[in-house]
């Protein structure tokens, strides 16, 4: 193997990712290391390989190369090396309209080609949406498919398995009705809301609380920033927050929306920024079990709410891996 192991980046059910340097070049790259040994991990795996082979775009995260060995399976990966979303919109200075269409732009993009593609990505959200460098200038990319779909072969692209994470999860995944990858695109209304605003559409401590208000569609825009917030970008998340899944926008047609294609230059300029990090800097408090110290870092305090978004995951529960190496 070429590459020098530098750190863990994070660990899943069947798999551990860690940050590697190339030995010759001293390129960063990312590697997924992926458990075979069990039967759950294998399928995993299997699944999640057949899909990146076939993916190539910009906004996509890319595979680089396969090693394998017995009971593991070695996925060399693009390393982005930017942070996740909500990060870069908490420390920069400022946080417009424009800027939230210029991200949403890439996604729907990189969302538009994965639907030609017939693959569903199922796990849309901000943590996986990372920059591909710390620059001002850099793009995003679309991360994790350990839980995308690919229609199979006899054209059937519909799908059952109740999976995703709960905030971000469409109606009709809920209600256990064969989906379609409209799925994504209620994911991508969630995420422009919260881009937005820092606040989820759909929020309730208690899971079934918060499904009854996702199979209603209740939500609104009451409370700080929405009054500053264009009616086209209102528009834009309207017509993805859609009840029924076949009257929602696709991505080509999210890409045509009029708040994009303006690239939101109607809506006011507006910095954001302030009010989208005291509504996440709020959550983080009010989800978390103990008081926040009065000198507790924003920071820790966002991470503490971030790891609430991310972790409430319905996935098979974190198992002990062996040793990476």
């Amino acid at each position: 193997m070429t590459y020098d192991i530098k750190a863990l980046i994070g660990t899943g059910s069947f798999s551990k990712v860690v940050r590697v340097e190339q030995k010759i070049t001293k390129k960063p790259f990312a590697i997924k290391v992926m458990e075979t040994r069990v039967r759950e991990g294998r399928e995993a795996c299997e699944s999640e390989l057949s899909i990146l082979r076939r993916v190539s775009h910009r906004y996509i995260v890319q595979l680089v190369e396969i090693f394998e060995a017995q009971d593991r399976v070695y996925m060399v990966m693009e390393l982005a090396t930017g942070g996740e979303l909500f990060d870069r919109v908490m420390t920069q200075g400022s946080f417009t309209e424009q800027d939230a269409v210029r991200i949403l732009q890439m996604v729907a993009d990189g969302i538009r080609y994965l639907h030609a593609l017939r693959i569903t990505h199922r796990d849309l959200k901000p943590e996986n949406l990372l920059y591909y460098h710390p620059g001002a200038e850099s793009k995003i990319l679309i991360t994790d498919f350990g839980l995308a779909h690919s229609g199979n072969k006899s054209g059937d692209w519909t799908m059952m398995t109740l999976c995703g994470t709960p905030e971000y999860i469409a109606p009709e995944i809920l209600l256990r009705k064969p989906y379609t990858s409209a799925v994504d695109m209620w994911a991508l209304g969630v995420i422009t809301y919260v881009l937005l605003s820092g606040v989820l559409p759909f929020d309730d401590e208690s899971h079934t609380r918060l499904y009854r208000k996702i199979l209603e569609g209740k939500y609104n825009y009451t409370g700080e920033p929405w009054p500053n917030i264009s009616h086209l970008a209102k528009d834009f998340i309207d017509k993805l927050l859609m009840l029924e899944a076949n009257h929602r926008m696709s991505a080509g047609q999210a890409l045509d929306h009029p708040w994009v294609i303006t690239r939101a230059a109607g809506s006011s300029v507006k910095n954001l920024q302030r009010v989208i990090s005291r509504n996440l800097m709020q959550r983080a408090s009010s989800h978390s079990q103990s008081p926040e110290s009065a000198q507790s870092s924003r920071s820790h305090s966002y991470h503490k709410s971030k790891h609430m978004w991310s972790m409430r995951n319905l996935r098979v529960e974190e198992s002990p891996l062996s040793a990476l190496l």
